[in-house]
């Protein structure tokens, strides 16, 4: 399985750039090895805005019971955004596969080859995946991500009778893109 949402979320990354943009942060999560979905965070302002916006992505993991989540982002874009130093290669897809036992983080660096530009100053490019660093078990994370995989496994107590669907809801209402898997859809 991890090898397959690896290809897809490199399949997405390699779509986006050639487009000229970067997708959004991705969550996915797992309950007993079933993919729940994914879940890309809403549009972000800079700063504290976008710290919230990255954690808030637990919210359905953890109202889906998720015994397993996989975060994905782009180094510079979630520093860029979160006004935080860069830590470690960029650019690059940062996937980490996170359990209540902890997490291993794996860093897949890439380069950007150019492939046109627009009138408007707009670049799409391809990216050239470069050799993927050796996972890293309890490798860093940026604080967004580390709050979004503490927070993934932590369970929602709402008074609703379904809490996992009233979720959904919410976060869809707030901006973000959820695309649940046929067995989790509502």
């Amino acid at each position: 399985m991890w090898d397959a949402l690896v290809g897809v979320v490199k399949s997405a990354y390699t779509a986006a750039l050639g487009e000229g943009s970067v997708p959004r942060p991705l969550m996915m999560p797992l309950v007993r090895g079933k993919l729940v979905g994914m879940i890309w965070v809403r549009p972000l302002r800079v700063g504290q805005d976008a710290l919230t916006g990255i954690a808030e992505l637990a919210n359905i993991a953890a109202a889906a019971g998720a015994d397993e989540v996989i975060l994905a982002w782009e180094t510079h874009d979630v520093a860029t955004a979160c006004q935080l130093p860069i830590v470690g290669p960029a650019p690059c897809l940062n996937m980490v596969l996170a359990t209540l036992a902890g997490h291993v983080l794996h860093q897949f660096p890439y380069t950007e080859q150019l492939l046109s530009r627009s009138a408007e100053g707009w670049a799409s490019a391809a990216p050239d995946w470069r050799p993927a660093s050796a996972p890293q078990p309890g490798g860093e994370l940026v604080p967004p991500i580390q709050t979004a995989v503490n927070y993934a496994f932590t369970p929602i107590e709402l008074n609703h009778p379904d809490p996992f669907g009233v979720t959904v809801v919410l976060m869809e209402e707030d901006g973000y893109s959820v695309r649940l898997t046929e067995a989790f859809a509502r």
